[in-house]
């Protein structure tokens, strides 16, 4: 296997991601939201870069199987039926439905990947079924941190650490620098997943607006064992037997 990590998704063209295996990484809380949003039942989730796309969308989907989650600045952006709190996702509210998603970093990173040949959304929840899927399908990978704001983020970097460190323990693998370096930044967190969430910067920012308890579900090493997967416009449950490109 061959993986090479991109920290932020700013100079990332969408058609330079076509036809590639990718794994699109937003801790928080992006990620996490759309593994929990699946395993609660929603029926597919569309990541849209802008609130105006996904209004649009929206609009023209039935009233009775459609919701908008999404924020800006950590908060539920006005007129949405949900924000980004991975609590906000249950069964009761998603089941059966349709998400139209925008957030501020992932989910214009996971629409920068809609050409990807396969594209998985990861994270710490889901860390053993991506890594388990990568390995099992082989091949070249990139993982693409969503970063914060354009800039480079902690958490996503640690997490892309880890599922190389993972791969890593189980087959042989060839990383670039940024791939390299993302192991040894995982590694330095001796406290583990919740250790630098809490040191990251929009870690911190999310505790100052009252999102502390989102950082321990964020942090849960394998409690969402799904596989959310780019399909076409949207993102669904991953059906086995898809292959991998290269």
């Amino acid at each position: 296997m061959k993986i090479e990590t991109i920290f932020s998704p700013t100079n990332v063209d969408e058609m330079a991601m076509r036809g590639k295996n990718v794994v699109i990484i937003d801790i928080l809380r992006a990620s996490t939201t759309i593994c929990t949003a699946l395993h609660s039942g929603a029926r597919e989730v569309i990541p849209t870069a802008d609130i105006e796309t996904a209004t649009k969308i929206y609009s023209n989907l039935s009233a009775d199987s459609r919701l908008l989650g999404g924020e800006r600045q950590g908060k539920m952006i006005e007129g949405f039926n949900l924000g980004n709190s991975p609590r906000e996702y249950t069964p009761e509210k998603v089941r059966g439905k349709t998400i139209v998603f925008t957030t501020t970093n992932g989910a214009g990173a996971i629409y920068k990947c809609r050409y990807a040949s396969l594209g998985l959304i990861g994270s710490f929840v889901n860390m053993s079924a991506v890594v388990r899927t990568m390995v099992d399908l082989g091949g070249n990978w990139t993982i693409l941190c969503s970063g914060r704001e354009g800039t480079f983020s902690l958490e996503d970097s640690a997490c892309a650490g880890m599922i190389i460190q993972k791969i890593r323990e189980a087959t042989e693998i060839e990383t670039d620098d940024g791939g390299k370096t993302a192991v040894i930044l995982y590694r330095s967190f001796r406290g583990g997943p919740l250790s630098v969430l809490k040191q990251s910067e929009h870690g911190k920012y999310l505790i100052s607006i009252g999102f502390s308890d989102d950082l321990q579900i964020c942090a849960s090493v394998d409690s969402v064992p799904v596989i959310p997967a780019v399909d076409g416009m949207g993102i669904k449950l991953r059906q086995t037997g898809l292959a991998a490109n290269g």
